[in-house]
């Protein structure tokens, strides 16, 4: 195991320096070189975390484990090419099975990182979070960031509202589907001004509706709405957000139309589900009691 592990690490630092050509790793990290605008750094940022993101997911597959991007490179995988989209990234967000918890913390320490134990606990075991010095530079070639981190969420991701992925984690290779990145946006109680362009470009960015893993999926999306009064409540808020926005995000006019229809299909199928016993009984407290779970950052000593 111990050779293993220092073989699986090499190949990992290996692909960050040279594996795929590109040089410098930034995790996280842009700077302007050379003549580079600022938006020239931020693809490259992207496509590199990305790749970096990709092989731990591959990794992973190599020995079992189903790991799918989350968070903010989950809306890259979708939406890569949308200029519009552009934004830079911190960290890696994943989510797994909590079956395979133990060959999936294997997994990290092979490729170098190690566990922060109490995230476990503190979560009751819904999400993990894995550590590394960090590899990447700034301008000055101090480290960028106090370390490198990867969040793992276990079957579910629990923000705002809590939506269970465990039966749609082998319909996209590298990612959860564009309609379950879709929903993280939608979900949140008080999304900010990126996610609200975020959800709108995976509307423009998707092939349209349907129930492949890039397209939008209104009937999955209402039937989780059909059974939360709070996502529901939340969802429905954040669609009319983004049809509030539509105009300011600098879409073509093809993309625009796209990203339209699918809100009002969006609308109307939430909006029209059929709503479960425990909806009807939440939506008569309504706002009067708190609707959405309040999300702490998960972090200290390793």
């Amino acid at each position: 195991m111990g050779a293993h592990r220092a073989s699986a690490a090499a190949a990992l630092a290996e692909f960050l320096t040279a594996g795929a050509g590109l040089g410098e790793r930034h995790w996280g990290h842009t700077r302007a070189m050379d003549s580079r605008s600022l938006s020239e750094t931020l693809v490259e940022t992207r496509r590199v975390m990305t790749q970096e993101a990709r092989f731990i997911v591959d990794a992973a597959r190599r020995r079992g484990v189903v790991l799918r991007l989350f968070g903010g490179l989950a809306v890259h995988e979708h939406c890569a090419g949308h200029a519009a989209c552009l934004r830079d990234h911190s960290d890696v967000d994943l989510v797994g099975l909590s079956r395979q918890t133990v060959p999936m913390i294997e997994v990290f320490g092979e490729l170098g990182f190690r566990e922060r134990p109490h995230v476990r606990a503190a979560t009751a075991r819904g999400q993990a979070q894995f550590v590394r010095d960090c590899v990447h530079v700034d301008q000055t070639g101090a480290p960028a960031h106090a370390d490198d981190h990867v969040d793992v969420f276990f079957d579910r991701f629990k923000l705002d509202h809590v939506i269970d992925v465990r039966s749609r984690l082998d319909l996209h290779p590298y990612a959860i589907p564009l309609t379950d990145v879709l929903a993280t946006k939608l979900q949140m109680h008080a999304p900010e001004p990126r996610d609200v362009r975020d959800a709108i470009m995976l509307l423009a960015a998707s092939r349209g509706p349907g129930v492949g893993a890039d397209e939008v999926d209104s009937d999955h999306l209402a039937a989780l709405c059909g059974r939360d009064w709070g996502l529901f409540y939340d969802v429905t808020l954040n669609l009319q957000r983004c049809a509030e926005e539509l105009d300011q995000v600098g879409l073509d006019p093809e993309d625009r139309d796209r990203a339209a229809e699918l809100l009002v299909r969006l609308t109307g199928a939430v909006d029209g589900a059929p709503k479960s016993l425990g909806w009807r009984l939440r939506a008569g407290v309504g706002t009067r009691r708190r609707w959405y779970e309040i999300v702490e950052e998960q972090g200290g000593a390793a």
